[in-house]
């Protein structure tokens, strides 16, 4: 039994060995001085304080901002605002195609970034290269701004230290590109595509599967999308989260799910079998995967004081990944969904 902990822990420690060798040879293009006129849409159903003051922070001259949203209450005067009850299960989609219909394109860029990112023109520049350069969609991996709290550092752990982080995730994606919908950037074929994902969970993903599919190419762009975390935000938000995420993932490339336990979330497993075994083998090949993972954290955020928050970003992914597979039905912007074969949503009635 020792002997096959010890080779789940170097087929782990092998995994994010070549994660590091392709990130040490990954090129991750180049950002615009300024960005293009852009029509930014932030769809919000019920924006938080938080959410509010990012959509309250200027922009560029370039930038025409639109909030979509059922209310326009307690938004800032100045803000666009259309309003948008969309009866579609993916609410999202509903309130950008609700934005579309209002103000069409127009010759500006479409960039879609969800309420609780703090938009700037670094970030918009850097989803416009890509485009510049022949790419359908761009989106922008997404970065947790943390003050204090566990559950913050858990999430920043997944998100900036882990594999799960979408520059590692990009780096050893196979066929269709990991997408995430917290900031994305839409040519023509990514906004022909819209309509026909009004009824799937996780958008993006099946996005970025449809683009593919077409020979169009998706790309991850230099800048991050910096999301502000409040100071109270508590570890159960951040675990339904994350069970919403291996939801999208069982749903829509079921073949990748059994690779979060085996491979993205192993350790604090490895670490108690190895300290309950105690057996030379077990516990060298369990100190090469912390040292590995550990080596990744710094590669992905070269800050020392965060890099054991990955420890706690696989206890979350691997509770995460377990009520994933366990969940018929994902709870979701305040509406309960059955899920169905490749994604698509119902809601229960």
């Amino acid at each position: 039994m020792s002997a096959l902990f010890a080779i789940w822990a170097l087929v782990a420690s092998g995994f994010t060995a070549v994660t590091l060798w392709r990130l040490s040879r990954a090129s991750r293009g180049v950002v615009a001085d300024a960005p293009p006129p852009t029509l930014l849409i932030r769809p919000v159903d019920r924006p938080t304080p938080l959410e509010l003051e990012n959509l309250a922070a200027p922009l560029p001259l370039a930038v025409m901002q639109v909030v979509v949203s059922p209310s326009r209450e307690h938004l800032s005067p100045g803000l666009r605002w259309v309003h948008s009850d969309p009866h579609c299960a993916n609410r999202k989609v509903g309130h950008v195609l609700a934005a579309l219909a209002a103000f069409g394109v127009d010759g500006r860029r479409v960039a879609v970034v969800d309420a609780d990112v703090r938009v700037d023109a670094a970030l918009l520049s850097s989803l416009a290269a890509p485009l510049r350069q022949g790419a359908a969609m761009a989106t922008a991996a997404p970065l947790p701004e943390v003050r204090a709290g566990l559950a913050a550092r858990a999430l920043r752990g997944i998100l900036a230290h882990g594999h799960h982080h979408f520059v590692a995730l990009d780096a050893m994606s196979v066929g269709a590109k990991p997408a995430c919908g917290k900031a994305m950037m839409l040519g023509p074929a990514a906004l022909s595509e819209l309509p026909a994902l009004a009824h799937f969970l996780g958008e993006d993903l099946e996005l970025a599967r449809r683009l593919h599919a077409r020979g169009e190419r998706v790309a991850l762009a230099r800048a991050v999308a910096r999301v502000p975390q409040p100071v109270d935000l508590p570890l159960r938000t951040v675990i339904d989260r994350m069970t919403r995420w291996m939801q999208v993932l069982r749903a829509h490339r079921p073949a990748l799910f059994p690779s979060v336990p085996l491979l993205f979330a192993p350790t604090p497993l490895l670490l108690l079998v190895a300290a309950s075994l105690r057996t030379p083998a077990l516990i060298a090949s369990t100190s090469v995967l912390v040292g590995l993972r550990t080596a990744l954290a710094l590669r992905l955020r070269p800050r020392a004081s965060e890099s054991w928050e990955w420890l706690l970003g696989e206890c979350v992914l691997m509770v995460a990944a377990v009520r994933g597979l366990l969940r018929r039905r994902v709870v979701w912007r305040g509406r309960t969904y059955r899920i169905a074969a490749g994604g698509r949503i119902a809601e229960d009635a």
